[in-house]
Order: C-alpha cells, then sequence, then structure tokens
C-alpha cells in the first residue's frame, strides 16, 4: 500500500478488552488484525491500518476518527447489534450523510457516505 504525504497512516487506541474489541470491528465493519503479542494488535480496514493497545486503558474523547461507508443503514445496525451505541443517528450535511457511535472501550466515531 502506497503512504501519502501528509495524510492519516496510523491510528492507535487503548482498549480495555481486545477479544471484545476486535469481535466488534470484526462483525461491524469486516476489519482483519494482526496480533503481536498479547496486549497489541493491528487492524487493517483494507485501506489504512491502526493499532489497538491493551497495555493502554482507554480515553475516549476528541479527535473525532470518521470512516467511510456506503452502506449507513446497514452500518449503524452492526453497530448496535455489536454493542456499540449510537450518538448521533444519521444525519445530513453538505455532501453527505453522517452518524456517529460510541464503540465498546468508549470512544466515539463517525461514518459518513457521499451524496
Amino acid at each position: 500500500m502506497q503512504r501519502r504525504d501528509k495524510s492519516i497512516n496510523y491510528v492507535e487506541f487503548g482498549v480495555a478488552d481486545m477479544t471484545r474489541t476486535k469481535a466488534f470491528y470484526a462483525s461491524a465493519f469486516g476489519w482483519t488484525f494482526t496480533d503481536y503479542g498479547p496486549d497489541y494488535c493491528e487492524f487493517s480496514d483494507g485501506q489504512m491500518q491502526g493499532g489497538f493497545d491493551a497495555s493502554v486503558p482507554p480515553r475516549p474523547g476528541l479527535p473525532l476518527i470518521v470512516l467511510y461507508g456506503d452502506d449507513l443503514e446497514g452500518l449503524q445496525k452492526a453497530v448496535t447489534r455489536e454493542g456499540g451505541s449510537i450518538s448521533k443517528p444519521i444525519f445530513d450535511f453538505l455532501g453527505g450523510k453522517r452518524f456517529q457511535f460510541i464503540d465498546p472501550n468508549g470512544y466515539e466515531l463517525g461514518v459518513w457516505s457521499a451524496a
């Protein structure tokens, strides 16, 4: 995968429960994982990588990470089915639609789709 200058390259999250976190993102978003010991795994969404670190406690807050999704209604259902909660239901904005959710560790993320 080619790296782009001045773009987000990697994001790390502290997590309380590695197994639950991986199950949530695998089922809701189809992410894959590479384990690097019991406390760290790298995730891939097929376009970007990041890490889940169980040795660091979750610290929910800003900045807001926003994912892209073609089927917002389906993804919103997947988030709630897998134990996440919707913090802002689907809403319109100039250029598309978006919703925001809280994952099992308390992080708030967004998912948007083009108009």
